[in-house]
């Protein structure tokens, strides 16, 4: 299985901060913020990534991350040009991925829990065509919400709903195999002028070929200010308990 780590967009919902840098190079707690979403991927077993970069300080997130030899990865990059969502950016790791199935992790996604190795390889050896982690919130119109029939299996996506029909939400974790690119090459814009990953996982639910395990550690997006601080609190309460692993040097020279 291969990697995605996304890290262009704007963060508008986060200036001034990223006025004149990219979120993803923010700290979160005693490192930056794409540390995370790497680790998430690291814990996985995957070895080769790819990072889409856009946006601002492009060179610094490539500065900071270099060949990813210090995380263990093979990393390697693509620029994606404007916010045209998630699976657009997806998209252009076609070449990337070639025949293998994949995992894509939202570059401002803060996971705090058991490693996903297991997870990985059970969307990887079963029948599943996509997959998405679920996860509870108290604010599900913010996000992309499953909607579930009775006995929880979803049952389709609505991005960012008025009147979400549930508290579970896809979080910024996607498993996928290379049919997906078929699917992403018909879809059209939403609404918002964006090509959406929910209508990704749409595709896959008719004949029962989405994976979606709720998530059981602590998540937070980090794409807003106060959850920004959420994250910062999750990786400092793991510190405390032993958890949080010291953050790696990044290369010399």
């Amino acid at each position: 299985m291969k990697g995605i780590v996304l890290a262009g967009g704007t963060a508008t919902r986060l200036f001034p901060l990223t006025i004149v840098t990219n979120k993803h190079l923010l700290p979160i707690y005693d490192r930056p913020m794409i540390y995370y979403p790497i680790e998430t991927l690291a814990g996985m077993g995957i070895r080769e990534v790819m990072v889409i970069v856009g946006g601002k300080s492009v060179g610094d997130v490539v500065e900071l991350l270099a060949d990813g030899a210090h995380f263990g990865l093979d990393l390697t990059y693509r620029y994606q040009r404007g916010a045209l969502g998630i699976a657009h950016a997806i998209g252009l790791a076609r070449d990337f991925v070639g025949d293998e199935a994949f995992c894509c992790v939202l570059g401002d996604n803060i996971l705090r829990g058991p490693a996903l190795a297991p997870v990985a390889a059970a969307f990887e050896e079963g029948p599943w065509g996509a997959g998405t982690l679920l996860y509870r919130v108290a604010d599900p119109e913010r996000f992309g919400v499953a909607e579930v029939d009775a006995e929880g299996r979803v049952v389709g996506f609505e991005e960012k709903p008025a009147r979400p029909k549930s508290d579970l939400i896809p979080i910024g974790v996607y498993f996928l195999r290379p049919d997906a690119f078929s699917v992403i090459d018909r879809l059209a814009p939403s609404g918002r002028g964006e090509f959406e990953i929910t209508d990704v996982l749409n595709h896959y639910i008719p004949d029962g070929r989405l994976y979606s395990p709720i998530y059981d550690g602590h998540w937070a997006d980090a794409g807003t200010v106060p959850s920004l601080l959420r994250a910062a609190e999750l990786a400092r309460d793991d510190d405390d308990a032993g958890r949080l692993a010291p953050p790696v040097d990044p290369p010399v020279g």
